[in-house]
């Protein structure tokens, strides 16, 4: 009965018990196998240090002598390479019986001699045997099913090395908000900056972030960005005047124009006045200004058109002297 009910897979517990034991025969055989295969490979081409020069027949060099090899027996070159370099790693001694060699392997990346041997016979903490993906982690390779988030991020990386993959990846990512509120101000700035190298979609941003009055406050706090917005202004006026310039069919006479720099100030003075004088009145109604406050505003509109007297003749005659009871009038004398 407790067969029946505590199963792995389609079988019982015993039964996946024997096969374990069957297919660890099985493991063993290939282990022997393998290292056979290495041992042969090594005793036809021993192992040469590097850069040393050898003297020999290209035609019997190392490549071309296990590439014979490997065409003779059926496997690939780098197989038998591969099983070479094994052999020349694990002495006969040191091979550990129930160590598959695929452990035996991966460990043969352990550079100091004394430190391999000894790693082969102190597997994992916790654990009875070495696995594939311990030895991975002992070495520092890329594990095959990945447990730590490290490992995690690495396996990412490895299957995000194509493009295409990656920018889906990306912007799935992007979608779950619990994944952008753990990313750093630094990286999602970083991001966005790359993300903006496209005029338009930097456009876009720009328009959508400006929409928003806190950011737009802080962009306003800052002199650069002041600057830049101020110049964007004077450049899209430079650009719409240019337009107009180029367009208009009333171009021609506005040129004709002499756009001085008085000319300018003197219309905005005017612009100016009207628009103040435009929202102030209309505050007049229903109300009685006292005797003091009528003589004030009589000075003060006796002053105003006695300048555009002024201003009239200095536009016709292009004369601009003024006599000397407008100049007192002017100092309020």
């Amino acid at each position: 009965m407790p067969d029946e009910i505590d199963k792995v897979g389609s079988v019982s517990q015993s039964r996946y018990e024997q096969i374990v034991a069957e297919l660890r025969d099985v493991v063993e055989q290939q282990t022997r196998g393998q290292f056979t295969i290495g041992d042969r490979a090594l005793e036809i081409e021993l192992m040469r240090e590097s850069g040393g020069h050898n003297a020999v027949d290209p035609e019997w060099s190392m490549t071309a002598t296990l590439t014979r090899l490997a065409e003779d027996i059926g496997l690939k070159f780098s197989t038998v390479k591969s099983a070479r370099w094994t052999s020349s790693r694990w002495p006969a001694d040191r091979r550990q019986k129930g160590v598959s060699y695929t452990v035996h392997r991966i460990l043969a990346y352990i550079e100091n001699d004394q430190e391999r041997f000894d790693a082969i016979l102190t597997p994992p903490e916790g654990k009875a045997r070495w696995t594939p993906d311990d030895a991975s982690r002992r070495v520092g390779n890329r594990v095959e099913t990945p447990v730590t988030p490290k490992e995690k991020i690495t396996a990412i990386h490895t299957l995000a090395q194509d493009d295409q993959v990656a920018a889906a990846v990306t912007s799935d990512f992007l979608k779950r908000p619990e994944v952008t509120t753990k990313v750093t101000a630094v990286d999602k700035a970083r991001v966005v900056e790359e993300f903006t190298r496209d005029e338009q979609v930097a456009t876009t941003a720009a328009t959508n972030l400006l929409r928003r009055p806190d950011i737009a406050f802080k962009a306003e706090s800052d002199d650069t960005a002041r600057f830049q917005v101020s110049h964007a202004q004077a450049e899209r006026s430079r650009q719409a005047r240019d337009h107009f310039e180029d367009t208009s069919p009333v171009a021609p006479a506005v040129k004709k124009i002499d756009r001085t720099v008085e000319f300018l100030d003197l219309v905005t003075a005017c612009h100016s006045f009207v628009a103040a004088a435009g929202r102030t009145v209309p505050g007049l109604r229903d109300r009685t200004l006292s005797e003091d406050e009528a003589v004030i505003v009589h000075q003060n509109v006796a002053k105003v058109r006695a300048t555009l007297d002024w201003i009239e003749t200095a536009v016709d005659t292009g004369k601009v002297d003024m006599d000397d009871e407008l100049a007192r009038m002017l100092r309020g004398e």
